[in-house]
């Protein structure tokens, strides 16, 4: 890990429950070789944490905010922050 790597930790908020919203993001995650964790919160949002280079966290970011990720995204909070590097690759959990 490089000190490029960051960490994007985010809640999405919106119609994201049910629409497989989870397993795109995972694969979407994969796609861009980060790592890290995706799961249902039980108010109804998605939380999730990637880590990787910054350039491929911005590209999930841009994604999360577009019309192509799954559902109705309504609110993308999301916090970018130093790499831990815990992760060894991308999981749905919970």
């Amino acid at each position: 890990m490089s000190a490029e790597h960051v960490r994007l930790t985010a809640r999405v908020t919106g119609v994201v429950q049910g629409v497989g919203f989870r397993y795109w993001t995972a694969r979407k995650a994969e796609e861009l070789l980060l790592s890290g964790t995706v799961r249902n919160r039980f108010d109804g949002s998605v939380e999730l944490v990637a880590e990787g280079p910054h350039a491929d966290v911005d590209r999930l970011l841009d994604w999360l905010n577009s019309s192509n990720a799954p559902g109705q995204v309504e609110d993308v909070a999301a916090d970018i922050s130093d790499a831990t590097g815990e992760f060894d690759d991308f999981r749905i959990i919970g």
